[in-house]
C-alpha cells in the first residue's frame, strides 16, 4: 500500500517499515509517532504495534504495481536505516527501487552513519535520492559528511525542523536543501535569519533551495494557530528542485 502525500516535495509515501525511536532533538515532537498512535487506535493494518519498529515485507512490491511514474517518499513513518532494520532488508528495499526504475524514491535518515556503511563499496540506484536530517549543529550538521561519502545521483538535506542557526555548511556535492519550521502546538520557533543564511549559501553554491513551511511560528516571530504552515519567504515561495541532468 502506498499513500498520496500532502508533503509539498513528494507525491506519494511508501512505508516498508513503520515505527522508530528518538535519537536527536529533531525527534522531540515527531509527527509520525502521534500519527502511528491514531492509526493503531483505528486498527489500521501495519500499525498493530503502534510506533514500535516493525518490518512490513508484504509492502515491498507495492511500487512495482503502480505503472504511472511517481515520486515516492520512502518511510515517512519510520527510518529505513534504523539500527534494528537489518541490512539484508534494506537491500530488499533498494532492489525494489532499482527494479521500479520509472519511479523516483526519496530516502531520508537521521542514521547517516548506517547510510554510509550500507553503501560502502556500492552505488545507489540512479532513481534514489538520498538525504539526511539537519536540525542543528551538534547532531544534524555532522550527518552531511556521511551523506557526501555515499555514491548517489542526488544527495539532499532536510533542514527541518530548523532549531538554530546551523552556521556555515559545506554543500559540496549536495544537490538540494529543504528548509522548514516545526509544526504542532508545541512547535519550537524558527528565525528568518537562520533561513536566509541557508538560502544564501545554497545560492552561492548553486544548490536547489526548497522552503517547505514556517510551521507553528511566522516570519515575524509570532506563534500561530496549530495548523499554520505559511510557505512564503520574503513574499514568494521557493520550490526549487534538483536538476537531475546536472547531478554530480
Amino acid at each position: 500500500m502506498t499513500t498520496v502525500s500532502k508533503i509539498e516535495w513528494t507525491e506519494r509515501t511508501w512505508n516498508p517499515t513503520v515505527g522508530c525511536t528518538k535519537i536527536s532533538p529533531g525527534c522531540k515532537h515527531c509527527y509520525a509517532e502521534g500519527m502511528a498512535g491514531r492509526l493503531q487506535a483505528m486498527k489500521t493494518p501495519g500499525y498493530e504495534n503502534g510506533f514500535e519498529l516493525t518490518l512490513l515485507p508484504q509492502r515491498l512490491d507495492d511500487p512495482l504495481k503502480r505503472k504511472t511514474s511517481t515520486t515516492y517518499f520512502v518511510n515517512s513513518m519510520s527510518d529505513l536505516f534504523h539500527e534494528d532494520v537489518p541490512f539484508d532488508y534494506v537491500a530488499k528495499v533498494f532492489d525494489v527501487i532499482e527494479r521500479a526504475h520509472w519511479h523516483t524514491f526519496q530516502i531520508l535518515t537521521k542514521r547517516a552513519d548506517r547510510l554510509e556503511a550500507f553503501f560502502t563499496g556500492k552505488t545507489a540506484p540512479s532513481n534514489a535520492w538520498l538525504g539526511v536530517s539537519v536540525e542543528d549543529r551538534k547532531y544534524g550538521v555532522p550527518r552531511i559528511d556521511h551523506l557526501r561519502r555515499v555514491d548517489a545521483a542526488i544527495r539532499f538535506l532536510s533542514v527541518e525542523p530548523l532549531l538554530e542557526d546551523v552556521g556555515a555548511l559545506d554543500l559540496t556535492n549536495i544537490h538540494w536543501v529543504i528548509v522548514g519550521g516545526e509544526s504542532g502546538p508545541k512547535a519550537r520557533p524558527m528565525k528568518i535569519d537562520w533561513v536566509d543564511s541557508i538560502r544564501g549559501q545554497c545560492e552561492d553554491a548553486g544548490v536547489a533551495f526548497f522552503f517547505k513551511q514556517w510551521g507553528g511560528w511566522g516570519a515575524d516571530g509570532v506563534k500561530r494557530a496549530k495548523k499554520y504552515n505559511g510557505r512564503e519567504l520574503h513574499g514568494r515561495t521557493w520550490d526549487q528542485m534538483p536538476d537531475v541532468e546536472q547531478r554530480i
